[in-house]
């Protein structure tokens, strides 16, 4: 076992947490925690890290035969922040998928042991390109490449640490999904069930062609300096475009149009100028690009959506069935009608694939108008089907 700092592994382990005033049916005040881990990473790339950190936050209590832990893995903009609050301000957001972890809610912290982590390239506290080097000067593009396969790995350091033998599920929406899946395939002996929402089995070139067009739009940005601009000013008007073009990629038509509409931002009438964003749709994105570089790294942008471009299930095992015949776990798999980028239909390629491989899977297919981001929304749609399916675990 890898050492770890900041966990003792021997105890029970709870999540410290106070109420919050705003919210009754909050975890509460949580910290991030971090886990150092001082033996080399092996990278799928051919790179690897001498040593690395990792940023996580757990919710609920571990039982004492640690077997009611739940691993939730976050998207390409999310962090370990999955619930709950870090102050008591009053205006402060919760974290991102707050609705659906917590006391009483689809991740019910009341009965299970949440565990979230920052994956391994991220910028919010896990080792990434912003972090140190060995010689002290952040990475930037001297980190080594990393995969959806290289997180996991990651995270089963950490989840060793706490000393769970067997996951009960691992769950997570988009990229979330992704890594899910790797769990079940990499180490189907340490995963009991994949909650699989809103995700592929493997990229698809519509999905690359996005993510590169975001790319170049940092490589264009005056200060990008090919990665070094850590002692100066940072690319973030790529960033912002970057961010806008997959802000996109996450709504849907339906709602973009209920939302916004033709709607005007600040006038009456057209102005017909440059100068200014005039409908309220270009005012919403440019509000999303410049919330983005707030708190996100471009380089960590660049890394981690090339690990998703890479991500083919089957690439390392030769095909889909043959990667999906390792799995051990029972699936739950739930797509969303207005999601375009990664629509139904790869879902169900791979509800196909489980099933013909005599796999314990569950599908489910809901109508929601808010494209990619109904997984984030849609908890109340979702609720029945992911506790009903918990409960039979």
């Amino acid at each position: 076992m890898l050492p770890v700092h900041n966990i003792p592994a021997a105890k029970p382990i709870l999540q410290v947490t106070v109420s919050h005033p705003r919210r009754a049916d909050s975890v509460g005040i949580v910290q991030r925690q971090l886990a150092h881990f001082d033996e080399p990473l092996r990278l799928r790339g051919g790179g690897s890290l001498d040593s690395f950190t990792l940023a996580y936050e757990t919710y609920g209590t571990l039982n004492t035969d640690r077997s009611n832990a739940i691993l939730i893995c976050h998207a390409l903009s999310g962090d370990a922040h999955v619930a709950g609050y870090h102050t008591d301000d009053p205006d402060e957001k919760p974290g991102w998928w707050d609705a659906a972890v917590g006391p009483g809610k689809l991740i019910d912290t009341d009965r299970f042991f949440v565990i979230c982590s920052n994956v391994i390239g991220g910028c919010q506290g896990s080792t990434g390109p912003s972090s140190p080097a060995p010689d002290g000067k952040p990475y930037a593009l001297r980190f080594p490449v990393i995969t959806i396969a290289d997180m996991v790995q990651a995270q089963r350091c950490l989840i060793d640490h706490l000393g769970i033998q067997k996951l009960l599920a691992v769950t997570g929406g988009s990229m979330g999904g992704m890594q899910a899946l790797q769990w079940a395939v990499d180490m189907p002996d340490r995963v009991a069930s994949v909650l699989f929402l809103a995700s592929t089995a493997r990229s698809s070139a519509q999905h690359i062609a996005f993510n590169e067009t975001g790319r170049q739009a940092i490589y264009a940005d005056p200060n990008w300096n090919n990665g070094d601009y850590y002692s100066g000013p940072a690319p973030h008007g790529g960033l912002a475009v970057a961010r806008m073009m997959a802000h996109i990629t996450y709504m849907s038509e339906i709602s973009l149009e209920r939302k916004f509409g033709r709607n005007l931002q600040t006038r009456d009438s057209l102005a017909y100028t440059f100068s200014e964003p005039e409908f309220a749709v270009e005012s919403y994105l440019a509000y999303q690009g410049q919330k983005f570089v707030e708190r996100f790294d471009a380089n960590s942008y660049l890394y981690i959506t090339k690990a998703i471009d890479y991500f083919d299930i089957g690439t390392d095992y030769g095909s889909l069935q043959a990667a999906l015949a390792r799995t051990q776990c029972s699936f739950l798999v739930v797509s969303f009608s207005s999601d375009w980028l990664y629509p139904a239909e790869q879902s169900q390629e791979l509800v196909k694939a489980l099933t013909k491989l005599g796999r314990e899977v569950e599908y489910h297919h809901i109508e929601a108008p808010f494209g990619h981001d109904s997984f984030l929304v849609e908890v109340d749609r979702m609720a029945h089907t992911v506790k009903s399916f918990l409960d039979r675990l």
